[in-house]
């Protein structure tokens, strides 16, 4: 679909960017509505963020999405925010209004919670989470996790200082009990989890891949992975193989890219079958 001189163009700012699908999906949105658009890969390394995002809202560009690992540099360059970002302390999308303000949201909570809701129900209700990863994915997932009524959510990462830190943040934001462990705390906190959530890019083109015992999980438990490329991550394959239902990234993708359009284009697009079935050819592919 070609563009013309008063198009509307976004851009996605990411480091690396390639293997994001975001103008893609975008661009299957704006080839349904008819709509004169574009929405920009950009790779933009993070030292970089600041004045690349000054230039996008000085050479015209309606707004941006942030990914990896700009979320929480975002959020701290926006003038207002919505409450979810605030809660987060990240954001994936900046609007640029016309009075110069850079507005920040994060629809990354909206996007889980709609892919949960999809796969799950309200199967989650009472339970507990294992959650994996302490940045701004992971934040939008405490949010998204507190929606559908958990009771708890173990916290996991790496680096456990960084879990901790989570934790103390949004602990007053969410009524569900946070508490904060590393990686080598797994096998506790799987054994009572209905659901395990991958909010780390662990897997992500089949690198860096994720060393936890699928076992420790109970048998009717649940697998979210955030990584949509490829669809069918090492951990997700370990989960189906052992039973487990496993719930792939791209539902999450294509929920929280529908307010990013609706912001950037003005027109609130429609997550459809025939959506995911581009998306997924698009990513096979790739």
């Amino acid at each position: 679909m070609s563009i013309s001189g008063a198009a509307k163009i976004a851009g996605v700012m990411g480091w690396p960017i390639t293997h994001s699908v975001s103008p893609a999906l975008h661009g299957y949105w704006l080839a349904e509505n008819g709509i004169d658009g574009a929405l920009i890969p950009l790779g933009v390394r993070p030292e970089d963020f600041s004045t690349v995002l000054m230039a996008l809202r000085k050479a015209g560009f309606v707004g941006v999405n942030v990914t990896v690992p700009h979320k929480q540099a975002a959020f701290a360059l926006a003038d207002i925010c919505d409450p979810a970002a605030r809660a987060a302390g990240a954001a994936n999308l900046l609007v640029f209004h016309e009075d110069g303000r850079i507005e920040g949201r994060n629809t990354d909570a909206a996007g889980l919670r709609e892919s949960l809701k999809e796969g799950l129900g309200n199967r989650l209700a009472g339970k507990t989470v294992a959650l994996l990863g302490a940045g701004g994915a992971a934040r939008g997932a405490v949010l998204a996790l507190a929606d559908h009524g958990v009771a708890a959510i173990h916290v996991l990462n790496r680096h456990e200082d960084r879990a901790r830190a989570l934790c103390e943040a949004l602990a007053p934001a969410v009524p569900c009990r946070l508490d904060a462990g590393g990686l080598e705390d797994w096998e506790r906190a799987a054994g009572d989890a209905a659901l395990l959530v991958n909010a780390t890019s662990a897997g992500m083109n089949g690198r860096n891949l994720l060393d936890l015992k699928i076992e420790a999980l109970p048998k009717d438990a649940a697998v979210s992975d955030m990584v949509y490329s490829p669809l069918q991550t090492d951990l997700l394959r370990r989960a189906r193989a052992r039973g487990l239902l496993g719930l792939d990234g791209l539902g999450m993708l294509m929920h929280q890219a529908a307010p990013s359009f609706e912001a950037f284009f003005g027109v609130k697009p429609k997550v459809s079958p025939g959506l995911r079935t581009a998306m997924e050819r698009d990513l096979y592919r790739g």
